[in-house]
């Protein structure tokens, strides 16, 4: 049961009609947002900023980044966002193989070494205490620029806002996040736990 109540989709019309933007993303309007909406001002600024982080301005790819935002909430235990970013990988073109493993990314051939730097900060990043160190720079400096990497960090500071939101709040998966967690993520042991 979700500490705060999600209101109506038609509760703040200038929200509804931002979160059209989740209708690509992920097949429906999150209800983190339809609870955010409680205070407006935090539900738009939240889906602008989202909507600003996962611009493509580089070579860092809309599937990547949401395999980034999935590494994140992977770390912080966010059953609620695991859910929504593997759906959304999914939505924006992430290779079967690569959806199937992401779980072994850092060895399972589907992904590139590129990929594997990017998924390793993301991992790095997403730690109490914060793991980013030298080691972490010199492998994304091998693929990626500093604009790329400024994304990467976006997607991942995005996450950790969504995770310690959707955490705290208990906040329900919706069913087509639901969907995607078991097919991809079940395996491994994903469960809805308390977003039910």
């Amino acid at each position: 049961m979700p500490l705060v109540t999600p209101l109506s989709p038609e509760h703040d019309l200038e929200t509804k009609k931002l979160a059209e933007f989740f209708n690509e993303t992920l097949g429906f309007c999150p209800n983190s947002v339809l609870t955010m909406q409680r205070r407006p001002a935090i539900s738009k600024a939240f889906i602008n900023l989202n909507k600003a982080v996962m611009a493509n301005e580089g070579r860092v790819t809309s599937a990547l980044k949401r395999m980034i935002a999935w590494v994140s909430s992977n770390a912080t235990g966010c059953r609620y966002c695991q859910a929504h970013a593997i759906r959304a990988a999914e939505r924006y073109g992430a290779e079967q193989e690569q959806l199937d493993n992401i779980w072994e990314y850092k060895t399972h051939p589907a992904f590139s070494d590129a990929e594997r730097a990017a998924l390793d900060f993301s991992l790095a990043a997403s730690v109490i205490p914060n793991a980013v160190d030298a080691k972490i720079k010199e492998e994304l400096y091998k693929y990626w620029d500093e604009g790329e990497i400024v994304e990467m960090l976006g997607v991942i500071s995005l996450f950790g806002y969504l995770n310690r939101w959707n955490d705290s709040m208990g906040t329900t998966v919706e069913e087509g996040a639901i969907e995607s967690g078991e097919q991809y993520l079940g395996k491994h042991g994903w469960e809805k736990g308390k977003h039910v």
